[in-house]
């Protein structure tokens, strides 16, 4: 891509204060949302250049690959921007069938059920496994 075109896509996301959007993946085949996480221009720069998910982590003040550590990587096959330019969807062909760091295949597990919030989704893989391996 060159750099008009770098230019322009990201000129037209409506950055936050802090210069992040949201990025909400969702798996390409079912459509079932996997997970929520943030992404600077940099994280998007290098997700349409690699073509796989790079986010950006707030906690460490980095960029995250996604699944760097734990094998369970986001292929692209799509990248969205809704209607107003501030959230970003990104439909992803899920590898290793995992998105949550706490080794369910999404990050929206809870379920509010009569006022609390209820464990709905099982676990596939202990975290302890996924990330031990790789440490």
């Amino acid at each position: 891509m060159d750099q008009t075109t770098t230019r322009h896509y990201l000129e037209e996301v409506r950055w936050n204060a802090d210069g992040l959007v949201p990025a909400i993946a969702r798996d390409w085949n079912t459509g079932k949302v996997l997970m929520m996480a943030w992404m600077n221009a940099d994280s998007l720069r290098c997700t349409v250049d690699e073509g796989r998910a790079v986010y950006w982590s707030r906690s460490r003040q980095a960029l995250w690959r996604k699944g760097e550590s734990s094998g369970n990587t986001q292929q692209v096959k799509s990248l969205r921007l809704d209607c107003d330019g501030d959230t970003l969807l990104l439909e992803v062909e899920q590898v290793g069938g995992m998105a949550c760091h706490t080794g369910r295949e999404h990050c929206f597990y809870r379920e509010l059920i009569d006022g609390k919030w209820q464990t709905v989704e099982a676990v596939l893989k202990d975290p302890e496994e996924i990330y031990a391996t790789k440490r």
